[in-house]
């Protein structure tokens, strides 16, 4: 102890601890400053490899599109497939449901043509008072608009038109050319919705074999979960849509518009694009009531319209599309306004299903991390204060997954 040199004594007053060089002031703004740049090169890489999916995706969007509209199918038409599966063989009973989806769709269509054909010529000739009456209403308080105004607005608008028809001759093949690539899709859909009817059991259990044990649970779950959290969007904006449809229909039909049921069946497929989809297509009702029968019942429709509104965004998506995938509607509108800026009208489509996936397997990863990281039951205190231990995989599967697990 008598040799214990000088320099080793602390000084008076002085703190050992503060003063020691690995929890000085210094060392703790290097450990700050060396989590927030391993952070940092983190988060860069992360962005560096989405950015990279992302580009990867968009060039190879004519084939996965395909793809995705057929899964999207097949989870419509899994519960009829599943039902004829148990008395016929899995490829009769996935044609069999294929040809009964074509044949309604088919009956709709014989349905809605003669209607639209035969309301043409009256939507036609009332054109021109709708029109009559737009100006009226124009003219009048509180734009109080004459007549010479109007006419300078349509003439403008007809010389751009003139000056642009290259432009708009261009936008039209394109449109030509955006339509046939949509039914080529739409073939290759039905194709892989047929395979998807008729091995997608077999999918799961495939891809634990090939994966392993270990993994092939997690990922046999992740595909379960992504599965039902997916079929049941499309059920349940199905579900909303056909309410949406419904309710403007008969308020197009009671007002006597053009073309009530095809503009029903629009809001319906509308409908599949959450909360944008029905009002751009009751919007479009809104305009035929103008120009059929004047403001009056264009303003009606319009009330109309935001009163379904009203009831499907504070009763119908909370209760049907909330339970399916439990998203916030400003998550909705955020994703489907993303979509279709990035990938037209199939990217607002399929943006919100994308979001219900991201979010599943989000979920997943944080149960699986906690079960990881939650202490035993014995320690930091008795068995009856710990937390319950996460369940199994396989007990974490809904009874309604039968289907996709192939038992």
């Amino acid at each position: 102890m008598f040799n214990r040199r000088p320099g080793n004594v602390p000084r008076a007053g002085t703190d050992p601890v503060a003063a020691s060089p690995a929890t000085g002031p210094y060392a703790v703004l290097e450990r700050v400053g060396a989590t927030v740049a391993t952070w940092s090169l983190r988060l860069l890489l992360t962005g560096a490899a989405v950015v990279a999916l992302a580009w990867v995706l968009g060039k190879l969007w004519d084939a996965i599109l395909p793809l995705l509209l057929g899964l999207f199918l097949a989870s419509v038409l899994w519960p009829v497939t599943r039902q004829l599966r148990k008395v016929v063989p899995p490829a009769l009973a996935a044609l069999l449901t294929l040809l009964l989806a074509i044949g309604v769709l088919a009956g709709l269509t014989a349905v809605l043509v003669p209607q639209v054909t035969g309301q043409w010529s009256d939507l036609s000739d009332s054109v021109g008072s709708g029109l009559k009456d737009l100006q009226d209403w124009v003219a009048g308080p509180p734009f109080n608009l004459d007549a010479a105004a109007l006419d300078n607005v349509v003439d403008q608008a007809v010389t751009r038109l003139k000056a642009n028809s290259s432009s708009v001759a261009g936008g039209l093949l394109t449109g030509v050319s955006t339509v046939g690539n949509l039914v080529v899709h739409l073939v290759l859909a039905m194709v892989l919705c047929f395979f998807f009817l008729k091995d997608g059991p077999k999918f799961v259990p495939w891809l634990r074999s090939w994966v392993g044990p270990g993994a092939g649970e997690h990922l046999a779950e992740l595909s379960t979960r992504c599965w039902v959290s997916l079929s049941g969007f499309i059920r349940a904006q199905a579900a909303v849509g056909l309410v949406d449809a419904v309710f403007i229909g008969v308020g197009l039909w009671v007002m006597h518009v053009p073309f009530a049921l095809p503009l029903a069946v629009l809001v319906f497929f509308g409908g599949f694009i959450p909360i944008i989809g029905a009002f751009v297509t009751g919007a479009l009702a809104a305009l035929v009531a103008l120009v059929a029968n004047g403001v009056t019942s264009a303003l009606i429709v319009l009330a109309l319209i935001v009163v379904v509104q009203q009831v499907e965004g504070h009763v119908l998506q909370p209760v049907l599309v909330g339970r399916a995938v439990n998203l916030h509607g400003a998550l909705v509108i955020l994703a489907v306004t993303t979509g279709g800026a990035l990938a037209g009208i199939a990217g607002a489509f399929l943006a919100v299903p994308f979001l219900a996936v991201a979010v599943t397997l989000t979920r997943y990863a944080r149960e699986q991390f906690l079960a990881r990281t939650r202490p035993p039951a014995g320690a930091g205190g008795s068995a009856a204060s710990a937390p319950a231990a996460s369940p199994p995989v396989e007990a974490l599967s809904r009874p309604d997954d039968a289907g996709i697990r192939g038992t």
